[in-house]
């Protein structure tokens, strides 16, 4: 079961278990992680679970798709070479400790 730790904006981490193939949006609405609103409800459509991943997990993670680079450029507020979608992140084993930084501001 993998681990994912989410870092607020404050400074809070809060680390939430997983089920593998659970997307990282996913298991932070399943655990009312602060500053995740994924209002399309995965659906890589609205941007609104933009969260920047630490750089020790960016090989294994890996970069977004032309549809969510687009999301990302045209509806973050704060993009950087980092960000992703949450709702594009399926989770393996191989991202068990993986820790994203929740931007203080969703669009």
């Amino acid at each position: 079961m993998p681990k994912v730790v989410y870092v607020g904006s404050d400074g809070v981490e809060r680390a939430v278990d997983a089920a593998v193939g659970e997307s990282v949006m996913s298991a932070a609405l399943h655990n009312g992680v602060p500053g995740i609103l994924g209002e399309c409800g995965g659906n890589n459509s609205c941007a609104t679970c933009h969260v920047w991943v630490r750089d020790e997990h960016r090989d294994a993670v890996g970069g977004p798709g032309d549809l969510e680079a687009d999301l990302i450029d045209m509806g973050v507020s704060e993009p950087r070479e980092c960000s992703r979608l949450a709702c594009q992140i399926a989770l393996c084993e191989e991202l068990d400790g993986l820790v994203v930084d929740v931007p203080p501001t969703q669009p």
